[in-house]
Order: C-alpha cells, then sequence, then structure tokens
C-alpha cells in the first residue's frame, strides 16, 4: 500500500531519528516523556510505561528497515528500567524522578504489563544478548500471582484490595502474555496460562453480553460499577480488544474457546467502526456508552492506531479463509484508517504528531507524548506484516 510506504518512511527519516536523539536522556537515563512544540525535551518522572513502551519501538526500528545498530538505545533503556523502576520484590514502580532520585514503589498493574511487554520485546530482538529476561520476566509474574491474583481470573491492584478493578491493564497483560509466548515459541507455559487466563476474563466479565462491547470499570467481583462509569466503553479499546483475541486465537488454534473468542472479536470490531467512528471527521472517537452514544466525541491518536491493526488482522484472517470479498473490505477499511492517522503524522515539527482532534476538527495544542510512538509502530509492524 502505498499509505503504508508513506508511513513507514515517515518513521524511518523523521520519528526515529528525532526520538532516538531528542527523546533520550544521554546524562541521567531512560527515555523522555513528551516533547514540546519546539521538538524540545519535556522534564517529568520517568514512568515504567513509558521507558517500556520506548524499548519496545527500539526493539522494533530495525525489523522496520532502520539500517543502524539500536542495541545502544536497548541496553541504555533496560538498565533504566531494571535498575531504576524494579522494586526489590520484583515487581516494578510506578514512576522514578531522576532529579530526586526517588522511586514511586506503588505497585500498578498497568505498569506491569508494559515492563512484561518491554522485556519480550528485547528478548526477541536479540535472544543470545538478553537471555536473562525470561528469568526476570516469570519472576514479576510469580509476584504478581503471589501478591495479586484475583480468584475469579486476573488480578487485583491493590492490597487490601479496592475497587475499582480495570479491563484496560489486563488488556495489556494479554498483550503481553502473546508478546512472550512468540518470544520463547511456545516453550514457556506460563505465558500460555496467562493469556488464556485473561482471554477467558474477557470473554465471561469484561464484555458487556447485550452490547457486545467490552467495558472498562468493575467491582471487586468484576461486575460492571453501577450507573454511567459502569457502562463507559472506548471505541479504541473495542478494537484493540479485538486484534488481541484474534492474536490469542492464531496463538492458540486447538483452544476450545477459539471461535468464541474470534466471534466477539469480529462483533467488537465491527462495533468499533459502526458506533465509535464520526464519518464527518473520519476519526475513532474517545468513549462512547454500551448504548451506543457518544460521550467523548474528541478523537486522540492512539484509537486510530487500534483501528488499523484490527482491520489488517481482519483482513490476514479473512485471506487465510479464502474470503476475498471479507478480505477487500477490511484492507478498505485499514486504509480509510491510515489515510486518518497520516493526517495527525502532519505536524510542524518533523517526527511529531498531533495528540488529539477535538469534536470541531480542530487540533488541540499539547505536547507530543512518547507513548504514543508505541501506537504507532506497533500498528506500523502489524501493517507491514500483512502478505509476508
Amino acid at each position: 500500500m502505498r499509505t503504508r510506504a508513506t508511513w513507514q518512511d515517515w518513521f524511518l527519516t523523521q520519528a526515529f531519528p528525532l526520538w532516538r536523539t531528542q527523546g533520550v536522556d544521554r546524562q541521567r537515563g531512560g527515555f523522555f516523556e513528551k516533547l514540546d512544540a519546539r521538538g524540545h525535551p519535556v522534564e517529568e518522572p520517568r514512568r515504567t510505561r513509558v521507558v517500556a513502551r520506548q524499548l519496545y519501538v527500539c526493539a522494533t526500528a530495525q525489523r522496520l528497515g532502520w539500517q543502524g545498530d539500536t542495541k545502544d538505545l536497548l541496553v541504555h533503556g533496560l538498565d533504566f528500567l531494571l535498575n531504576r523502576l524494579r522494586n526489590p520484590d520484583g515487581t516494578f514502580a510506578t514512576s522514578f524522578d531522576v532529579h530526586r532520585g526517588e522511586r514511586n514503589a506503588q505497585f500498578d498493574l498497568y505498569e506491569q504489563a508494559f515492563a512484561l511487554f518491554a522485556l519480550a520485546a528485547v528478548h526477541e530482538s536479540d535472544r543470545a544478548t538478553f537471555a536473562q529476561l525470561p528469568g526476570i520476566a516469570l519472576s514479576t509474574l510469580q509476584r504478581m500471582r503471589q501478591g495479586w491474583q484475583h480468584a475469579m481470573g486476573g488480578f487485583h491492584e491493590s492490597q487490601p484490595p479496592q475497587a475499582p478493578l480495570r479491563a484496560n491493564p489486563h488488556m495489556h497483560l494479554l498483550e503481553a502474555a502473546l508478546a512472550w509466548h512468540r518470544a520463547c515459541q511456545g516453550d514457556t507455559n506460563a505465558w500460555a496460562e496467562l493469556a488464556d487466563e485473561v482471554t477467558a476474563l474477557a470473554l465471561d466479565h469484561l464484555l458487556d453480553a447485550p452490547s457486545g462491547l467490552v467495558t472498562e470499570w468493575f467491582d471487586l467481583d468484576w461486575r460492571p460499577l453501577p450507573g454511567e462509569r459502569g457502562t463507559e466503553a472506548e471505541p479504541g479499546h473495542q478494537f484493540e480488544w479485538g486484534w488481541l483475541l484474534m492474536q490469542w486465537a492464531m496463538a492458540r488454534p486447538e483452544h476450545p474457546r477459539r471461535t468464541e473468542a474470534l466471534t466477539a472479536a469480529r462483533r467488537m470490531i465491527d462495533l468499533g467502526e459502526q458506533l465509535g467512528v464520526d464519518p464527518h471527521r473520519g476519526v475513532a472517537i474517545n468513549t462512547l456508552g454500551t448504548d451506543g452514544r457518544w460521550r467523548d466525541a474528541h478523537a486522540k491518536l492512539w484509537p486510530q492506531t487500534e483501528r488499523i491493526k484490527a482491520w489488517v488482522t481482519c483482513a490476514e484472517l479473512a485471506d487465510q479463509a479464502l474470503d476475498h470479498a471479507e478480505a477487500t473490505r477490511a484492507l478498505s477499511r485499514a486504509t480509510a484508517a491510515t489515510l486518518t492517522l497520516l493526517r495527525y503524522l502532519a505536524h510542524p515539527v518533523p517526527g511529531a504528531w498531533h495528540e488529539s482532534l477535538d469534536a470541531q476538527g480542530r487540533w488541540q495544542t499539547q505536547d507530543t507524548r512518547a507513548s504514543s510512538l508505541y501506537h504507532i509502530v506497533y500498528a506500523l509492524e502489524t501493517a507491514c506484516q500483512l502478505g509476508r
């Protein structure tokens, strides 16, 4: 696709050169969280999720065509992740303030998910150099199970347990489990077990059966919270959960719930498109309810990337099934979503992007977040895999 070539060229000639220089703190370690309107670093405490996401980007750059060496960036980021952000018990901190030298050791399930995901990406990029990472990741997972395991599946987010429980960190735990299942080439049962567990949690508790949408907020028994909060759904997460359930189904072809997961995934993606994409602006909006009514019509960048991943994978599965009409439909939607994303990437600073489009179709003035590059790169990686 010409749109994909344009996007890939943008990453290789603008985005990665910008972030591997301006986005890396060579003096104090780690990666900067944001760049300002001139492309200069913004100083904030370094969150585990952002260090982890940037490690994924560095681990993936060569697969996307980057000709230079990235091992120095991986060593740099991994040093910060393991030596500044890792707690003595094997879990990962929420953040580290490089100016004060202080670690915020609070347990956050979202941070654990991204730390595990990054370790998988780095290990897969060079198994020999980073041979220690599978053991570190397994020890983190073991500690999570010891301290925060939920009896009905998934994890609590505090001890003693407090509501709400969230779907979002579990979505990224599924992402991390699948990444490790791939990196270990299926040799480690713990990651397949985690992926199966989170998939069952999604199908049995996170999915609102009447609407077909995944909601966000739950009580301690995995029931949606009462009131409006319990009916909140994000179009971007319909695409992302749908994509992940399809990835799980491809990784677990003999599992008895494979067909059920694929059916739920396709429905999520179709509903994300039907209910969550504004035909006038061509964007996936931020939030709606299970009744289909919009609650936040602004459109962040990241849901656009998840829309691409979902439809590219739908096309891949349709190709495998020799359903040419469905493959054509899915590719058409993936192309439309890619054209939308390219609008976000047309920023005055080459290699930066617009984070959000408001309900009136105007770009919101914001710093460029390093965390968004992971979304952009993962979508590009997914698109590049189609047809290989």
